[in-house]
């Protein structure tokens, strides 16, 4: 309230036209003192002839001041800039003073009225230290007199180099930032100890909980660039080890406009922790695949499925055609894009299990490239909604996929997952099916089919990361389902890229893996984002284990029984070597399947068939356990008493 006051006084009364006013007189006190400096501070001078001189030089200092604009400038902001505004029009008054005594002088006229050289000379000196002290003081005042009515929270600047020093700058000249940095953290020994701009330089190694409750430090801001990822990674896992706030200052590539804003320093996520170094594509590969091409991205308006739109509207392409069935969903990304200035595309509203709807689609626009993202993802959720899980994973896959051949789709790109190898429960199964049912399609025209495989992404929608955020929101607890559970993780972004170049590189009939890096335990995740949130486990928020969810892993894999790999020239992308399938009994499997899945709404019933096209799916912690005990020791689509076979997924296409 009275900091609203305060600035709304300064709006009023320290207008543009008050600053002029002031340094006019400025201007006026700094000639008498001119004359008192020239003559050793006594006034053995013509009194009466330098205040008829007082209203010239004024007059001209007001000109100088109206020419160079110095005055219009906002003065609780002074910087340098304006301090060489301010310089400017002392210079010019100063030529101006000289051209007029020079006219004196030669018109002569104004007898005896011709001001001394070393008066103003000594003028334009002391007319420049007051007007700039003048504006610091006010600077100061304002400053001073302001954080007196709002709460400062202490910040230490990590790194003191350009990027730290540009941090600090941007909090200064804030006028609403309630920051006060109270030092720099840096480990080059010939700063350490020294001071810039007033704040100390501190080694690194005095960051401990004693030294940052003393100086009462809420936040950390770690401004350096340039450094290795796993560098960077190590040290940021070292300052969440406080009970403070980390925040990072962006590469200087994305600052806004080429400047600096305190808006821009973010807090440290979650993603910064993880072990994942910056991936490079094939840029040029992506955008011969994809110039003049019609692209067609079923689930466009999901996780990946947008991510994959947006990467693609980078590209030179002829026409983008978007399906989803989440409508708000959609929308947003509709406007995201034309905001972006993204006009070449068309959404769809409307569901992969509607093969009339989507034979539309093929017959109006004619797709040459098809990437099929949609699909229910959860696990427990699906564990007890198999209807739905068989239809859109699996009946919408075989629409798309029969659509794609039917209408000579030149690539059909399918998104799936790593809980497809070895499923325990039903979404892995049916993503599973999905793959089997691809593989099939690939042997029956010119269709090039392609699968692409990897584990979850961070920020996903229903992911564990969106989750502990909204538990830490509401002050926890956080929710784990065992101690020892580990995921493997990648950035939506790099996944989407990957997905793009695999597609290039596919021949068909394979399954590309993703490197996935380093598995995460979950609980160590969600210790680290407590920690990311300036709060301590467990005192401030606890971790709750509540055991397995039907259908979960401990552990995920990225390859089943009988798979190896093959490497690609991108070291981020394998070739699965899956073991041949008879892919007469798989087709007739699926048929079965889904015909049964549209008849009969009985769980049990339609996860026995399940079971019976995937051997190895045995479910974990699920009510469909049961059916394991019971089943049949020969199988549908496979010999299990055969080796498995390891030739690639593009070679071994042989019924």
């Amino acid at each position: 309230m009275i900091k609203s006051y305060l600035i709304s006084i300064s709006h009023r009364y320290a207008s543009k036209w008050l600053v002029l006013a002031i340094d006019v007189a400025i201007i006026g006190v700094s000639f008498v003192l001119s004359y008192l400096v020239s003559d050793n501070l006594s006034f053995d001078f013509d009194v009466q002839m330098m205040f008829k001189q007082l209203p010239v030089v004024s007059l001209l200092g007001l000109g100088a001041f109206l020419i160079t604009g110095s005055y219009k400038s906002v003065i609780r902001h002074t910087g340098a800039k304006d301090i060489y505004n301010i310089f400017n029009a002392i210079c010019l008054s100063s030529i101006l003073m000289i051209f007029f005594v020079m006219i004196v002088r030669w018109g002569g006229f104004l007898s005896g009225f011709a001001i001394p050289l070393g008066v103003i000379i000594i003028h334009s000196l002391i007319s420049f230290v007051i007007l700039t002290a003048s504006r610091y003081v006010f600077k100061t005042s304002y400053a001073s007199l302001t954080s007196q009515f709002k709460r400062t929270k202490n910040i230490l600047i990590y790194g003191a180099g350009q990027s730290g020093i540009l941090t600090y700058n941007a909090l200064s000249n804030h006028s609403y930032s309630s920051s006060k940095v109270v030092g720099f953290i840096d480990d080059d020994k010939k700063k350490i100890g020294k001071k810039i701009n007033g704040v100390r330089v501190f080694d690194r190694r005095v960051l401990n909980d004693f030294f940052l409750a003393k100086n009462d430090i809420r936040e950390i801001i770690f401004a350096i660039h340039n450094v290795e990822p796993n560098k960077l990674r190590e040290m940021l896992d070292g300052l969440i080890e406080y009970p403070v706030k980390v925040k990072k200052v962006p590469p200087v590539e994305i600052w806004i406009d080429g400047e600096f804003k305190v808006s821009q320093i973010k807090q440290v996520q979650i993603e910064d922790l993880l072990n994942r170094t910056p991936i490079h594509i094939k840029k040029s590969k992506v955008s011969e695949q994809l110039s003049g091409k019609t692209i067609m991205v079923t689930g466009g308006a999901g996780s990946i499925g947008s991510e994959i739109v947006r990467q693609i509207c980078k590209y030179d392409y002829h026409r983008l055609i978007i399906i989803d069935q989440a409508e708000s969903a959609l929308y947003d990304l509709q406007q995201e894009l034309k905001q972006q200035g993204y006009h070449n595309f068309v959404p769809f509203v409307a569901d992969v299990r509607d093969k009339k709807r989507m034979t539309q689609y093929f017959e109006e626009f004619s797709p040459d490239m098809v990437y099929h993202a949609a699909a229910y993802k959860h696990v427990p959720l699906m564990e007890y909604n198999a209807y739905e899980a068989v239809r859109i994973n699996i009946q919408g896959t075989r629409n798309i996929a029969d659509l794609a051949q039917d209408y000579g789709v030149e690539k059909f790109v399918f998104i799936s997952t790593d809980k497809a190898v070895n499923p325990t429960n039903v979404m892995g199964a049916t993503k599973r099916i999905a793959e089997m049912y691809i593989s099939c399609k690939h042997q029956e025209g010119k269709t090039k089919f392609i699968t692409t495989r990897f584990g979850n992404v961070l920020g996903s929608n229903g992911s564990v990361i969106p989750l502990f955020r909204k538990q830490i929101e509401k002050g926890g607890p956080l929710t784990v389902t065992h101690k020892d559970i580990t995921r493997y993780f990648m950035t939506i972004p790099e996944a989407s890229q990957l997905v793009l170049e695999a597609a290039c590189m596919g021949k068909g009939g394979e399954i590309f893996l993703f490197d996935m890096g380093e598995s995460v335990k979950i609980y160590d995740l969600a210790k680290n984002m407590i920690k990311l949130s300036g709060l301590r486990y467990p005192e401030d928020i606890n971790i709750e284990i509540t055991g397995l969810r039907p259908g979960e892993k401990l552990y995920e894999e990225l390859l089943a029984n009988g798979e190896n790999t093959l490497p690609t020239y991108n070291e981020k992308i394998m070739i699965s070597k899956v073991r041949e399938l008879d892919y007469a009994s798989i087709r007739k499997g699926i048929e079965e399947l889904c015909a049964a899945n549209s008849i009969y709404f009985e769980p049990e019933k339609i996860v026995e068939l399940m079971k019976g096209i995937v051997p190895e799916y045995i479910s974990n912690n699920s009510s469909f356990s049961q059916l394991d005990k019971t089943k049949k020791s020969s199988n549908i689509g496979t010999n299990a008493d055969s080796e498995p076979d390891t030739k690639p997924a593009s070679e071994s296409s042989k019924t």
